[in-house]
C-alpha cells in the first residue's frame, strides 16, 4: 500500500479497498490502527473513518473486544453467493450466445486470452493483474449479454464475489484450471452453443466456490483459535 495523497479519507479508503480486493490484505486478517497509520502516513481519525466506510461496503468486520479485521465470508453465506453466481452467470453466457455481435465473442476470446497470459507467473503477487483480467471478462460477458437486469443483479454483488474470486485464484494449482475452463468457455460461445457455454460458466464457477470454499474454511478455524 502506498502513501497517499489528499483527499485523504477518499484516498485511504480507496487504497484500502484496492489492497483487500487484490488479496494483498487477506480475509481474517486484523487491521491494526498503528499500522495502518504508519504505513499510509495519515491521523488515526483518518484511518477510523476509511474502516468505517469499508465496513459499511461488507469488505471491513468490526469485532468487539478485538477490532478490525478483513471479512472472512461465512462459509454458508459464501456457499449461497457461489450458487447464486453459478445461475446468474450461466443465464449470462446462454444470453451473450444468444445476442452478441461477432465483434464481442472475438472480444471475449481476447479477454481469456489476457487472462491466460497473467496467469502465466503463476505468482499470487500477480493477483491484481488477474483480477483486472477477469473483471474485463465479464465486462464483455454482460455487455453482450444485453440485459439491463442481469447486470444490475450482478453488480450488486460484485465487491463480494471480488474478494471470494482472489481467495480461489491465489490458490495452488487453481489458477490453470481456470485458464482451461474459461477457454473451453470461450470456444463454446465461438461455436455459438448456448446450452454448452451456460454449462460450463456454471461449471467454472462451481469449480472456483470448491477451491475457496477450503481456504475459508481455513481462515473460520485460524478466527476461532485466535
Amino acid at each position: 500500500m502506498g502513501r497517499v495523497a489528499a483527499p485523504l479519507r477518499e484516498q485511504v479508503t480507496a487504497s484500502l479497498r484496492q489492497a483487500i480486493l487484490d488479496f494483498t490484505l487477506k480475509p481474517g486478517q486484523r487491521l491494526v490502527e498503528r499500522e495502518l497509520i504508519e504505513q499510509l502516513g495519515v491521523s488515526r481519525t483518518t484511518v477510523r473513518e476509511a474502516l468505517r466506510e469499508l465496513t459499511s461496503e461488507g469488505l471491513v468486520t468490526v469485532i468487539p473486544q478485538r477490532g478490525a479485521m478483513v471479512t472472512a465470508p461465512r462459509l454458508e453465506d459464501a456457499a449461497d453467493l457461489y450458487e447464486v453466481r453459478a445461475s446468474m452467470e450461466s443465464l449470462v453466457a446462454r444470453r451473450f450466445v444468444e445476442r452478441a455481435t461477432d465483434r464481442e465473442v472475438a472480444d471475449l476470446v481476447a479477454a481469456v486470452e489476457e487472462f491466460a497470459l497473467a496467469a502465466e507467473s503463476g505468482e499470487v503477487e500477480a493477483i491484481r493483474e488477474l483480477l483486472g483480467s477477469k473483471a474485463r471478462f465479464y465486462a464483455v460477458l454482460i455487455a453482450g449479454a444485453r440485459s439491463v437486469s442481469l447486470q444490475q443483479l450482478l453488480e450488486g454483488i460484485q465487491a463480494r464475489v471480488q474478494v471470494l474470486r482472489a481467495t480461489s485464484l491465489s490458490e495452488t494449482g487453481r489458477l490453470p484450471e481456470a485458464v482451461r475452463e474459461l477457454r473451453a468457455i470461450a470456444a463454446a460461445v465461438a461455436d455459438r452453443d448456448a446450452e454448452l457455454a451456460a454449462r460450463l460458466c456454471a461449471e467454472h464457477v462451481r469449480a472456483a466456490a470448491a477451491t475457496a470454499l477450503l481456504s475459508l474454511r481455513g481462515v473460520e478455524a485460524d478466527v476461532a483459535q485466535d
